[in-house]
């Protein structure tokens, strides 16, 4: 066997174990997805969206869980984004000396692989112990030390992708270096830095340890500075219950999950896209 042959043959087992591989991945995406519509879909309709989570054997919805997903979610965006892009664009733009950026870096990297019940044990001994009681707001702070690392990490890494040129050409018409980040790189690098945003929100959304720990849950509305109802624990308690009503109810809870999800990835990906040149 000839060399030009050999590498021929090495590409096509390359290319096959390569497709195979792709569509094992695609078989069981395909299977969970099928899953989550088939058993959800039963679920969705207008008292999902208007009623609160019921009791067993009686009608509702989970109206008071996605309202407290939704207002812990923001609290933890709102703390969570100024600090990961603060601390992103120092790295990115002032942290090329010194030992600061780097043990950043290091922290950063250890709290992206932190489980998140580490989160919420962590937040849970310095809040929830000391006011003694569950709330939203611990649930916001939690999903918040979730949403600074990935921002972090999106925005350094999206402002060491803006040239150079841009830089030295804010210099050299006499901009100091915070307006040259502020109103260059950063504008430069915003649809890079909206996208790390999304991912975060995309990954905070399905966290159930963090809320066990911190917002604990409520079977009604409640404000802030109570125990909150949210998606992940009104899933993880009804499909543990032995409750049909419920089962169905945490299926739809499961399927508008990960419908929300999708859809922020997709986004994301889109934002991401580069434009074509024509």
């Amino acid at each position: 066997m000839n060399l030009y042959t050999r590498r021929r043959l090495i590409n096509y087992i390359s290319l096959g174990i390569s497709l195979f591989a792709m569509c094992f991945g695609l078989f069981w995406l395909f299977w969970i997805l099928h899953t989550l519509f088939s058993n959800g879909l039963p679920g969705i309709n207008m008292a999902l969206f208007t009623q609160t989570t019921p009791a067993p054997g009686s009608a509702g919805g989970l109206a008071n869980a996605i309202l407290g997903s939704l207002q812990m979610s923001l609290v933890g965006v709102l703390i969570g984004t100024p600090i990961g892009i603060m601390a992103g664009t120092y790295l990115a733009e002032f942290g090329d000396r010194g030992w600061l950026a780097p043990a950043t870096r290091f922290i950063n990297d250890i709290l992206l692989a932190a489980p998140s019940i580490v989160i919420g044990l962590f937040v849970f001994q310095i809040y929830v112990a000391q006011v003694e009681h569950f709330s939203g707001w611990a649930g916001g702070i939690a999903l918040s030390l979730l949403v600074i690392p990935v921002v972090l990490r999106t925005t350094e890494n999206m402002l060491r992708l803006v040239p150079s040129a841009m830089r030295e050409a804010a210099y050299a018409l006499g901009a100091p270096q915070w307006k040259m980040v502020l109103f260059v790189t950063l504008r430069a690098a915003k649809a890079g830095v909206a996208t790390g945003i999304l991912l975060a929100v995309a990954r905070i959304l399905g966290e159930t340890a963090p809320l066990l720990f911190t917002a604990l849950n409520n079977q009604f509305f409640s404000n802030m500075n109570q125990p909150m109802a949210n998606l992940p624990v009104v899933i993880f308690q009804f499909a543990m219950s032995p409750y049909e009503d419920w089962h169905t109810l945490a299926w739809a809870g499961a399927l508008l999950i990960g419908l929300f999800v999708l859809g922020l990835n997709v986004i994301a990906r889109v934002m991401l896209r580069e434009p074509k040149q024509h």
